[in-house]
Formats: structure tokens, C-alpha cells, sequence
């Protein structure tokens, strides 16, 4: 199944509070949850400004209709076409 990074612009999203983020992902898997079992959240990474989501979804669509359920913005969703890492230079 496709994996995709998504890019959700969040003004302040690394002084949210352990609280914040919390509520954030309950809302998610919340969502997930009545989405079914075809879309998975794998973590994500919170930086100044930005989240980056990792998901496995069937398609792009269905991510977006997760951001849509959930309030989340999903300023860009991008499909991974391989992962490397450093024993791919191997």
C-alpha cells in the first residue's frame, strides 16, 4: 500500500504543549478509526512551523478526507516513491 509524507503548515506547531498534541491526536485516531483499517498513521514530526505526517493509505484521496474529517490542513501530500537510508550505499 502507498505511503505518503503529508506537509500541514500550522503556524507555532513546535511551542504546542504535550496537552496540544494530545488532543491533536486523538482527534486523528478519532478519525482514523472511522475511516477503517485501510489508512494508518505511522508518527509524525513536529517542527517550528509545519507537521509532517507519515501515512499508509490506499490513495491520496483518502488522506485528504482524513485531514477534511479531522480540521487538519494538508497543504501538500506526497506519495514516497522508495526510502533510503544509509545501507543503501552499501
Amino acid at each position: 500500500m502507498p505511503k505518503y509524507i503529508i506537509e500541514r503548515e500550522i503556524p507555532g506547531a513546535g511551542k504546542l504543549t504535550q496537552e496540544d498534541l494530545k488532543q491533536i491526536s486523538q482527534t486523528s485516531c478519532a478519525v482514523l478509526e472511522n475511516l477503517g483499517p485501510k489508512i494508518n498513521w505511522i508518527h509524525s514530526y513536529v517542527t517550528g512551523d509545519k507537521i509532517y505526517c507519515v501515512y499508509i493509505a490506499p490513495n491520496k484521496e483518502m488522506v485528504l478526507e482524513h485531514a477534511n474529517q479531522g480540521g487538519f490542513p494538508a497543504n501538500s501530500i506526497s506519495e514516497v516513491a522508495t526510502i533510503i537510508d544509509p545501507v543503501t550505499s552499501e
